[in-house]
């Protein structure tokens, strides 16, 4: 366990370890407070309208056109002859835990004359640095579980993708909102439907809490909004499924 960092591994990883704890707890964290205070309601708030919006191929077409007409830099977005189209996003990385990448240089062994452990990988771990932010040029298939594999191809990063996952992020009324996209979730159709505007929509990867949970060492307030989470999550999950049964009974209709 280090004293500065609170980074914590096996007893027979330390020498695999390379970490950079030298700065005090909390140094540059000026902007995370920033952020912190406009935080409210995270992962609560309801989807917008326009992530709802379905469009067929000419409000695509006339979609990309307004677009293109409101950016600054050479990042287009392109429509395919078969009806795709391809673009970039901009994905901000603010991960508070190290990543592991592979050791680019022989880590030395735990003992004098000892060997590493049978089935020890070598590995360096490392802090991204804060602020950084990557462009992807993706397809409007392409999927949310898809951009963090290719994030972390970028950065050679070996962790496991499940470990991450990708929020949606956007300002409104002095308030910040986040909201945790699905893994078939297409980010370039959201950024087409919000428009190049970072404040209306922008793109995070951060830790993604998996495995098994604690719930005793959360206090009433967190517990609640779990709950309000899981029934927010819950009610999406149910609202797409209904949509799409109902545009296939449309369908059927129309056919009969």
């Amino acid at each position: 366990l280090s004293p500065d960092c609170s980074f914590t591994c096996h007893y027979r990883c330390r020498a695999l370890v390379r970490l950079d704890c030298s700065g005090p707890p909390g140094a540059g964290d000026e902007d995370d407070g920033n952020e912190q205070v406009l935080e409210k309601d995270t992962n609560v708030d309801e989807p917008s309208e326009w992530e709802k919006t379905e469009l067929d191929q000419a409000q695509v077409e006339q979609r990309i056109k307004e677009y293109n007409s409101q950016i600054n830099s050479n990042l287009f977005m392109s429509l395919n002859k078969d009806g795709s189209y391809t673009g970039f996003i901009k994905v901000q990385l603010k991960l508070v835990r190290p990543v592991s990448v592979p050791a680019t240089k022989r880590a030395p062994s735990l003992q004098a004359g000892r060997p590493h452990p049978q089935g020890v990988k070598r590995r360096t771990s490392f802090y991204l640095p804060k602020g950084t932010v990557k462009h992807l040029h993706i397809l409007s298939h392409t999927r949310a579980s898809e951009v963090i594999d290719a994030l972390l191809r970028k950065f050679t990063v070996i962790d496991n993708p499940r470990k991450f996952a990708l929020f949606e992020r956007s300002e409104k009324d002095e308030q910040v909102y986040l909201r945790k996209l699905g893994d078939d979730e297409q980010p370039l159709r959201l950024r087409l439907l919000a428009g190049p505007s970072e404040k209306v929509l922008s793109f995070v990867l951060k830790e993604n809490e998996t495995g098994e949970v604690n719930w005793d060492a959360f206090t009433l307030p967190e517990l609640h909004n779990f709950l309000l989470i899981l029934q927010r999550e819950e009610e999406e999950h149910v609202r797409r499924l209904r949509h799409r049964y109902a545009r296939c009974r449309q369908k059927m209709q129309e056919a009969l």
